[in-house]
């Protein structure tokens, strides 16, 4: 049976929380399971799911397979702004719950930086305001959901009068990066170990 038949868009409902960090932590090692990186299952969702599900839960949008929760994207569309509620409403809690000095796994480590230094503002945001987050388990991949996904993420931005959209992605996603340049994102910054690709929506 065709894969794809299975396969429905559609928007966030609150009660796919816990399901965003599942897959945000199966698909958190370069689009692999990133479970066997983490003593804590739920940090790398607190931090690339959580968030903007809270924050702007209109612009979260869910592949189901069947009736379970098999991809996502979301995101925000004032970088800025977001970044300060990150820093006075969400991570305050959290930074409490991961002090700096405690005993984390590498891929954690990065997680409680991000936690205790706010999200890192780029002087392209003028340009290129919001972000986003895709992230899809192997059941819905190459099927056509992602452009889906980020078709549905696009026309929300647009109707929000935001005029482009950035993501950053790790150079060691070979196929991510280029599913992103297939779609016509273009690189705005180089950095060591990844590229940030920007959109006109």
């Amino acid at each position: 049976m065709d894969r794809k038949n299975n396969l429905r868009l559609r928007p966030y409902h609150p009660t796919d929380f816990t399901y965003l960090y599942d897959i945000c932590l199966k698909t958190g090692y370069s689009g692999k399971d990133a479970t066997p990186f983490y003593k804590d299952p739920e940090l790398p969702g607190h931090v690339y799911a959580g968030p903007y599900a809270a924050y702007e839960p209109e612009l979260c949008f869910i592949l189901d397979h069947h009736t379970r929760p098999a991809g996502y994207v979301l995101g925000c569309s004032q970088t800025e702004v977001f970044a300060r509620w990150l820093n006075d409403v969400w991570y305050p809690l959290l930074r409490e719950r991961y002090p700096v000095e405690g005993s984390y796994t590498e891929l954690e480590k990065r997680m409680v930086h991000h936690i205790h230094h706010g999200y890192q503002l780029r002087p392209f945001l003028k340009d290129y305001p919001a972000h986003l987050h895709i992230d899809i388990l192997p059941v819905g991949q190459g099927t056509g959901a992602g452009r889906r996904l980020l078709t549905a993420f696009f026309n929300a931005l647009k109707a929000k009068g935001v005029p482009a959209v950035h993501l950053e992605v790790g150079k060691s996603n070979t196929h991510a990066v280029g599913f992103y340049r297939h779609i016509g994102f273009h690189i705005i910054e180089e950095y060591e170990q990844s590229f940030a690709l920007g959109y006109t929506l």
